[in-house]
């Protein structure tokens, strides 16, 4: 009689270690070290890209020649959206649009995927929301506020629940999206038999962390450039 080895599904956020801080109980969790690993690996490129661009050749290199793309294709990319607002949001833009992917593809790495915790997905809703709301209040002053009481005063609820929703549906968007792919592979690598787990999860990777990844940080990204130019205009 042959031994049978059930693994269970693994798919949950998975606290490291706790630590005290101010009396309060704290934990490391697979999120943290996830976006942790994410940041250090940003600001390695990004300090390796300022070198070389700092010293930048008459004729590039490879790694020149990829960050002038990547550069050129944020600037089309922001400018379609955004048009000559464009140019002092590229900042921000840039940086979630290489802060999203790379969080979204770290489940190649087998690391936990840091979009897939709302708590990370939230917080970047909350960030578009600070920003669209200063854009409002800086080009509109009061009128920002008076807006929500048009075409007709009795519509004030509906167009103040509709501002405060767009951080969420922002958030929601993309950490259902991650986090759908997260319990699919769990389920995968925790239920299918050995023969299933060589080759069919490589397919399964690419799509849920490489292609649904890239298509909802295009989408995150394109909605913040619309709600900010909204209330430039």
């Amino acid at each position: 009689m042959g031994v049978r080895i059930a693994m269970e599904p693994d798919f949950m956020i998975k606290g490291l270690f706790k630590f005290q801080l101010f009396g309060q109980e704290l934990w490391i969790t697979s999120t943290t070290v996830g976006v942790t690993i994410v940041t250090l690996a940003l600001l390695v490129l990004a300090v390796a890209g300022g070198r070389t661009m700092k010293y930048a050749e008459l004729v590039p290199g490879h790694f020149q020649n990829v960050l002038e793309i990547l550069m050129e294709s944020l600037e089309k990319f922001a400018g379609g959206a955004m048009g000559k607002n464009a140019r002092g949001f590229l900042n921000y833009i840039g940086t979630i649009f290489l802060f999203i992917p790379f969080c979204n593809i770290s489940g190649l790495f087998g690391i936990r995927t840091p979009t897939s915790d709302f708590g990370v997905t939230f917080i970047l809703g909350v960030f578009t929301f600070l920003i669209v709301q200063y854009q409002g209040f800086k080009n509109h002053r009061f009128g920002h506020i008076t807006g929500l009481f048009k075409p007709f005063p009795v519509l004030f609820p509906i167009n103040l629940i509709g501002e405060l929703a767009n951080p969420i549906s922002l958030s929601l968007r993309l950490f259902g999206n991650m986090v759908s792919g997260v319990i699919i592979m769990g389920l995968w690598y925790g239920m299918m038999p050995l023969w299933a787990k060589i080759g069919v999860p490589a397919a399964l990777h690419v799509y849920f962390d490489l292609f649904s990844g890239c298509i909802q940080t295009y989408v995150f990204c394109m909605l913040t450039m619309v709600y900010v130019n909204e209330k430039i205009d």
